[in-house]
């Protein structure tokens, strides 16, 4: 009788867990983490174990010069000007003006919350949940992970190809060192590589302000080179090169548009400096525009040298900035863009790990990963433990893996990080819960707002999907008049606040806009882009219900540093 008892009460209990179980997954995972109002966090005091503020308009300007200007400035242009001929000028503005659109939202958010640490992830969190924050931090947080690794390499390659201009060292360093040498089939040995990743982590770890004076002279010194190559390019320009002056089409300055956009990604680093900017409410915003808008001057300066100097059909593939000046007995410039390669991945690998480390920060402080990651060293001020895992990582993959293989799925994290950034916009402008016109009874109006938002986002990745496998037109129109019915309604159905400080105009359309545009990129990606996105969604929900839920605390971090 006991036995049957017993086991009535076993079956009870377990059934009961279950649901237990699930709503306490979905009661963590729904939560948003409440902050403080703009005034408020943006007078907030220094405290003695946290992050201190050192940066200035002009260190933040170049932190995302630095970040977004790599060594594909000299690549990239001349890459796709050879499909898309002198187009690739307009290639470069149309995927300018869609990175404008996407740092419009990043600036107001940088506005609105100017004092806390955590960028995309942490406006996630403010305007949606927990679930949808962390799904936000895998996806770019292995954007940054392999991105470091394949830039370290890239960068140890170009160290020794200068160092080879010396004489006695030409042609005598083996592979192993720079260049790479496979081992067993499926290792990659590279010792230069790791070097360089510890020598820029000890610098990040020393402080904020070395690494930031270390950005500016590097970051200076490739603004100053570009320059240099875009007067000197222009003396040897032949107008007559940009005629016709898109040879294939429209299409293919489209497509050329969807390449040349990852080459502005990396001006969000800025958002993730809120606390260690000296005057965040006012800097954030005009360093994000600011350096994003140098950077769109920069490319579409570089473009219409490289079109000018040469025919776009004589562009070379691995190299074509180079080889253009070469051509034109031009050697020394080639030397110097070696140069200039350099300082760029060195500032690109430098404010990488930088953005790294204050991501996991704000998990550490927040409780989704362990609270190693939220320490601050007491007199350096700066996320220590943090910033060594990173380099950790980057230095295993540099040293052991050819990452330039796995280039191809990256973009995802930058892409979802934006979409979901315009949607933060969107969400947090919103006056309450309740509708302008008196929302649908069935659903409330969040969960109508949000409806809108995927629909936009699925309408930009469908049509994105037609361009690409080269579908009528008439179906591209049709996806777009659906995305502008849901921004509509978004717009009509809503009441919209302003925000102080700086505000994103023509909310929601702009951000609608966005959300369109990166989803639209986003089906541009390698079909193996797609299948990380939903391996490492499966991934980081996994880690999230097994750790993340029941030791995340959203409000603990800001009651900490206050």
């Amino acid at each position: 009788m006991r036995t049957e008892q017993s086991s009535v009460v076993t079956s009870s209990s377990s059934s009961m867990s279950t649901p237990s179980c699930r709503s306490r997954f979905w009661s963590s995972a729904l939560r948003s983490k409440p902050l403080a109002p703009a005034p408020d966090t943006a007078v907030r005091a220094e405290s003695g174990d946290g992050l201190v503020r050192r940066l200035g308009l002009f260190d933040l300007i170049l932190l995302g010069i630095g970040a977004s200007i790599g060594a594909g400035i000299f690549v990239v242009t001349g890459t796709v000007a050879h499909d898309a001929g002198p187009g690739v000028t307009i290639s470069f503005i149309i995927a300018g003006v869609s990175c404008v659109l996407n740092a419009l939202c990043y600036a107001e958010l940088a506005s609105r919350f100017p004092a806390v640490v955590g960028g995309a992830y942490l406006y996630t969190y403010a305007a949606f949940n927990e679930i949808t924050a962390f799904l936000v931090f895998t996806q770019l947080m292995l954007d940054y992970h392999i991105g470091a690794a394949s830039i370290a390499r890239s960068l140890a390659s170009y160290v020794v190809t200068v160092l080879e201009l010396i004489p006695f060292l030409k042609d005598n360093i083996p592979n192993w060192v720079g260049h790479g040498e496979e081992v067993l089939g499926a290792l990659s040995i590279n010792i230069l590589a790791p070097i360089i990743l510890v020598l820029l982590t000890a610098v990040l770890c020393r402080g904020v302000g070395e690494s930031s004076i270390l950005n500016s002279i590097m970051t200076v010194t490739k603004i100053l080179i570009v320059l240099f190559v875009i007067i000197v390019g222009a003396f040897k320009v032949n107008v007559s090169n940009w005629t016709p002056f898109a040879p294939n089409g429209f299409k293919s300055i489209l497509t050329g548009a969807t390449v040349v956009f990852f080459a502005y990604v990396g001006f969000d680093a800025v958002a993730n400096s809120a606390e260690e900017s000296k005057r965040p409410q006012r800097d954030l915003p005009l360093g994000i525009i600011g350096s994003l808008m140098v950077c769109v001057v920069l490319y579409i300066g570089v473009s219409l040298v490289i079109t000018g100097m040469v025919p776009y059909q004589h562009l070379g593939e691995e190299a074509p900035l180079s080889e253009a000046f070469t051509s034109k007995g031009l050697k020394y410039v080639s030397v110097l863009i070696s140069f200039g390669a350099v300082a760029g991945l060195t500032t690109t690998l430098l404010v990488g790990l930088y953005v790294q480390s204050r991501l996991y920060l704000g998990l550490g402080r927040d409780g989704l990963l362990p609270a190693m990651f939220g320490k601050v060293h007491p007199t350096r001020h700066t996320p220590i433990h943090s910033q060594v895992w990173v380099g950790l990582i980057a230095s295993t993959l540099a040293c052991l893996l050819n990452v330039h293989v796995l280039l191809h799925i990256l973009s995802v994290g930058s892409l979802t990080g934006y979409s979901v950034v315009s949607a933060c916009v969107v969400r947090l402008r919103w006056k309450d819960e309740t509708s302008s016109q008196g929302s649908t009874k069935l659903i409330s109006s969040r969960v109508e707002g949000i409806t809108y938002l995927l629909a936009i986002a699925c309408c930009g990745f469908t049509a994105g999907v037609l361009f690409r496998f080269g579908a009528s037109f008439i179906f591209l129109i049709v996806a777009a008049v659906i995305g502008i019915l849901s921004a509509a309604a978004l717009y009509v159905r809503h009441v919209h606040t302003s925000p102080p400080g700086f505000s994103c105009p023509g909310v929601p359309i702009v951000p609608s806009i966005s959300i369109f545009l990166n989803m639209f990129l986003f089906a541009q990606l390698h079909y193996e882009a797609w299948v990380r996105f939903v391996v490492l969604s499966i991934v980081a929900l996994v880690i999230y219900a097994s750790y993340g839920q029941f030791h995340a605390d959203p409000g603990a971090a800001d009651a900490d540093r206050v």
